[in-house]
C-alpha cells in the first residue's frame, strides 16, 4: 500500500505500507510486514521492518523486528524485541588497546 496521507490502523493488516506522512497503529492494530513512513506511533503491535525518521512505541505498544530510524522513543512498558539501526550516525571510533608493562 503506497500513501501520501496519514494512516490510522486499528485492525489487522498484512503486507507493506509506505507513507510520505505519519502512520499511527491503534491499541487494536496489528501489522505483519514492512512499514515505511515519516513518523510511526505504535500503540498496538508491529511484526516486521520499520523505517522512519521518528518511531514512538507507546506504553501499550510492541514491536518485534528491525527499526531503522533517526529517533526512537520507547515509553515505560513499551516492548521492543529486535534490532535497532540509527540513521545518519557515524560508527563509533575503534577503541585503542593499551598494553601495560608488568613490573
Amino acid at each position: 500500500m503506497n500513501l501520501s496521507c496519514n494512516l490510522y490502523v486499528d485492525g489487522e493488516f498484512e503486507g507493506s505500507i509506505k507513507s510520505k506522512n505519519n502512520i499511527n497503529i491503534g491499541k487494536n492494530g496489528h501489522i505483519n510486514g514492512d512499514v515505511l513512513a515519516k513518523r510511526i506511533v505504535i500503540q498496538g503491535f508491529i511484526e516486521g521492518t520499520i523505517n522512519a525518521d521518528r518511531v514512538e512505541i507507546k506504553s501499550d505498544g510492541r514491536v518485534s523486528g528491525t527499526i531503522e530510524s533517526t529517533e526512537l522513543v520507547i515509553e515505560s512498558k513499551g516492548i521492543f524485541e529486535g534490532t535497532s539501526v540509527v540513521k545518519g550516525v557515524k560508527p563509533a571510533p575503534a577503541q585503542k588497546k593499551i598494553q601495560l608493562d608488568k613490573a
